[in-house]
């Protein structure tokens, strides 16, 4: 939901707390009282000490500019809300919940630019995934780690080369495209449509070639997603999971024990691949991206069917000639280079002790 205050960028108190997020390169704002306002920069907390710590009174002020007393009401009656504004060339995705009774807010800052692969230092081998017509696609990670960077990247590759017609099912939506070789269709959840999996069964009525989903939350939107990937559309999404493998065991877990099985089969058959990536801290400043990929060649299928989830790390890790990335490698790989730490690459790896044998 973008309020026409929002809309029309004047924030004469917010301004210079936003300027200020802009100019340091902060990937969120965190305002809540009693606190300094936060910025989070290269993945750390850091108090911004120059401004006063918030009351109740100056939080009222700064988000009378950015939304409406519509949108207040509504965080006070739903507990929390989600919307984003435009200001300077950059997107804000925000979230206002209730702590304590009191409205706080988080900021999620987008730029406006949709960088390619390259400048997001992500491998060649995720070209592969958007080139495909069909099947499904899943971009993994924690919260704050590019998963939503990454979609986009995706999606503006097939919107500059194919004259395919997209659908993005957001909440809310991010990154804003405009139409190249492609039609993209943008719909928010809460604002066009009631639900990810009310939106999806839309979907197929609505002429896709593509389709982006923010996230698979639930069961519903899990089986519309494996359904449209099953039914000759591409599928781009996110889950929370640290690793392809445990990608797998999320999808098939959220469904009673017995449809997994079935459940497997279908996975088996419409998976493309899973990227799982991290922001790591570089020892020089600022973040380096790390990306597990995970192909689906008949050597995953299979395993997914016969449920040995166990053993999808070991075949990543043999088939490095076909473009897999095994995410501990190339933690080893940055440490060895000395751009990031051991320390920082050990809290993101998946096996602490393979990674300390890589490096060692």
């Amino acid at each position: 939901m973008d309020s026409e205050k929002a809309q029309s960028g004047k924030f004469p108190a917010f301004s210079r707390l936003l300027d200020l997020a802009i100019s340091k390169g902060a990937s969120d704002i965190h305002i809540v009282k009693g606190a300094h306002p936060l910025f989070r920069i290269d993945g750390r907390l850091l108090p911004v000490t120059s401004e006063p710590p918030l009351d109740e009174k100056k939080i009222d002020e700064l988000l009378s500019e950015i939304t409406d007393q519509e949108t207040i009401k509504k965080v006070k009656d739903k507990q929390e809300v989600d919307f984003s504004f435009e200001y300077d060339h950059t997107r804000f995705r925000t979230n206002l919940y209730l702590q304590k009774d009191i409205i706080s807010a988080s900021l999620r800052l987008i730029s406006s630019k949709i960088m390619s692969y390259t400048e997001l230092g992500l491998p060649p081998i995720i070209e592969h995934f958007t080139a495909q017509s069909q099947g499904l696609v899943i971009v993994t990670g924690p919260t704050g780690h590019g998963k939503s960077t990454t979609l986009a990247s995706m999606v503006q590759k097939i919107n500059l080369e194919r004259r395919e017609h997209i659908i993005t099912i957001e909440d809310p939506i991010e990154y804003l495209f405009h139409n190249e070789k492609s039609l993209i269709s943008q719909r928010e959840v809460g604002n066009d449509t009631l639900s990810f999996a009310a939106a999806l069964k839309s979907a197929l009525r609505e002429d896709p070639n593509v389709v982006l989903i923010g996230e698979m939350r639930d069961l519903e939107t899990i089986e519309s997603a494996l359904t449209m990937a099953e039914t000759g559309h591409l599928v781009l999404t996110t889950l929370h999971t640290n690793s392809a493998a445990q990608t797998v065991d999320r999808i098939v877990g959220v469904f009673p024990s017995y449809q997994q099985q079935q459940i497997r089969s279908q996975l088996a058959s419409v998976l493309l691949g899973v990227i799982s990536q991290r922001l790591i801290p570089k020892v020089s400043g600022g973040r380096t991206v790390a990306v597990e990929v995970m192909l689906a060649n008949p050597a995953i299928r299979t395993l997914i069917r016969d449920n040995k989830i166990h053993q999808i790390p070991n075949v990543i890790q043999t088939s490095a000639s076909e473009g897999m990335i095994l995410l501990d490698k190339v933690l080893a790989e940055l440490v060895s280079r000395g751009e990031v730490s051991l320390e920082d690459a050990l809290t993101w790896s998946i096996s602490p002790k393979t990674l300390k044998m890589m490096v060692y």
